[in-house]
């Protein structure tokens, strides 16, 4: 009788994944080199180096050919050098800075005499960075008119703002592009300088930046002083400690000395695990009786097993399979319940009164010890195999 190899060569192996190789290849030249065009426009949302339709290259270039001067800067400490009244700092993320990166950028910015344009600056650093207002949702972002007397606001007109509207109290500052009665801009003047909350930075986007007046009123915000800081906070920014923060550093643990955010993100990702577990683990339902591919004797299923008993010398395992089997079929042909067929105290006695045997005899061979070679097995399975015979025949 032959046999039929199903194991593949390696000329088939090789047809078989060579499509898949092939599309790889072709995904990642197509990948390196679309990075490499675009690597020169490529900086990141709000960035003025940006040329995508989250960046902000096109306000960055305008205020260029306005003679104002654009300085990036990605740390606290960098966009805090060289502040002065001729000086705009806009501060893209605020809601990125940790708190005390917020009361330090406002101790820096309070005396300063310049102006500070604060973009989407919500709940988590509004009332820090502007003491006594508090910000709420203001929805998607919507044409809004200015509503107010502030001279850059009306002359832009109607423009593209939300995220974040503004209450701020008792304070005396001017606020425009109402939504729902509270501002989506705030101008607070403190001393010769002043703060602008800005709710949505949408506005500075350069797919945005040439619809209604949008254009307009960040040239006027930005463009006011012939210096401009451009601020992009991240959460790897670690300037600005404190003197308090300087005396608990050597107290701090491995925990502390990472940025908040890739904790928030270390959780998501762990949350994101369990789901797709749960999603793809295996449910248990009710067993499945399936016809097996090929119908195998008893008496060689009998056989195999015997086999690996024996050659893994589990003389006390057959032994006990053995004795089980005949207590089994002997506590039927007696009339004992199968649960007790087990039980030394309710068989022997009743074997013993069928046969008028003796008990220890009959405990030792249906409850004895493990046969300590293989000859001793082999009368072990025909003293049960007499004993059967003995009890259907008696």
């Amino acid at each position: 009788m032959t046999g039929t190899s199903t194991s593949l060569t390696p000329r088939q192996a090789w047809s078989r994944v060579r499509g898949l190789l092939l599309a790889l290849l072709v995904l990642l030249a197509a990948g390196i080199a679309l990075a490499f065009v675009r690597s020169g426009d490529q900086h990141g949302r709000l960035d003025p180096r940006s040329a995508d339709r989250y960046g902000s290259r096109a306000v960055a270039e305008l205020l260029k050919d306005r003679g104002v001067s654009v300085r990036v800067a990605t740390t606290l400490a960098e966009a805090t050098t060289g502040l002065g009244p001729d000086t705009t700092l806009l501060v893209t993320s605020p809601d990125l800075l940790a708190p005390h990166q917020q009361k330090e950028l406002r101790a820096r910015t309070a005396h300063s005499g310049g102006r500070t344009v604060l973009l989407a600056a919500g709940p988590p650093s509004a009332g820090t960075l502007v003491p006594g207002v508090r910000a709420k949702s203001a929805g998607p972002t919507t044409t809004r008119d200015p509503e107010c007397s502030l001279s850059a606001a009306r002359r832009a007109g109607t423009i593209e703002t939300g995220g974040f509207r503004y209450a701020a109290g008792d304070l005396a500052t001017t606020a425009c592009f109402p939504s729902n009665g509270l501002p989506t801009l705030l101008l607070f003047e403190q001393g010769a300088g002043e703060t602008v909350l800005l709710g949505s930075s949408d506005l500075l986007h350069n797919d945005r930046l040439d619809d209604r007046g949008n254009a307009s009123l960040a040239l006027q915000l930005l463009g006011s002083r012939p210096h401009l800081i451009w601020y992009l906070p991240s959460l790897t920014d670690t300037g600005a400690i404190t003197e308090h923060d300087g005396e608990r550093a050597a107290d701090r643990g491995f925990i502390d000395l990472i940025p908040r955010g890739w904790l928030w993100g270390t959780l998501q990702l762990a949350f994101a695990a369990v789901l797709a577990a749960i999603w793809r683990a295996r449910r248990l339902g009710p067993l499945v009786t399936e016809r097996l591919p090929v119908a195998i004797r008893a008496s060689e299923s009998a056989e195999g097993r015997a086999r690996l008993y024996r050659t893994t010398n589990a003389r006390g395992r057959a032994a006990d399979s053995l004795r089980a089997a005949a207590r089994g079929r002997v506590a039927a042909l007696l009339g004992v319940a199968p649960r007790d067929a087990h039980s030394p105290t309710t068989l022997i006695p009743a074997v013993s009164t069928r046969l008028d045997g003796d008990e220890s005899r009959l405990r030792c061979l249906l409850f004895g010890s493990a046969p300590s070679d293989d000859a001793a097995l082999v009368r072990l399975a025909d003293q049960l195999d007499t004993l059967e015979r003995e009890v259907r025949t008696s």
